[in-house]
């Protein structure tokens, strides 16, 4: 039985590769993504992106009981959004929460992660390679069970 992970990402993580690319780099996350599908083969990997508070609690109720782990960047949500963080809270389905530039050099607000207390761990400032990162822990989490 093959492991299943679902990356899922917060507002205007559509735009990498446009959006900033001193911060944010040059590459977009479908391209990645190929990268990641490539590079675990074994695993069900998948992605899912939303600009929209409700459709990514959605994403999380639908896979929070049932996939082996998530990858969440909420973006911006993630500085304040209690809803997401509760959503976190209920499901069962471990969470590593990514974050493509170092949100403890960025602006004050960024600093404080709302979401961070619910996951098994952080990952900041690893660009895109961070969500890679993310699937290792959890497989590794996943082996140890």
């Amino acid at each position: 039985m093959n492991n299943k992970i679902q990356i899922i990402n917060g507002p205007n993580l559509n735009l990498l590769g446009k959006r900033e690319p001193d911060i944010y780099g040059n590459k977009n996350f479908d391209d990645y993504y190929q990268e990641l599908v490539e590079l675990y083969p074994n695993l069900i990997l998948n992605y899912f992106q939303s600009n929209h508070e409700g459709s990514i609690i959605d994403k999380l109720q639908d896979v929070g009981f049932r996939y082996d782990g998530i990858i969440l960047n909420a973006g911006a949500f993630t500085h304040y959004s209690y809803a997401i963080a509760d959503t976190l809270r209920a499901i069962s389905t471990p969470v590593v929460e990514v974050h493509i530039s170092d949100i403890n050099t960025r602006e004050d607000f960024r600093k404080i992660s709302v979401t961070k207390e619910h996951c098994i761990d952080m990952i900041t400032g690893k660009g895109l390679d961070g969500y890679r990162m993310a699937v290792d822990v959890l497989l590794k989490r996943i082996n140890q069970h």
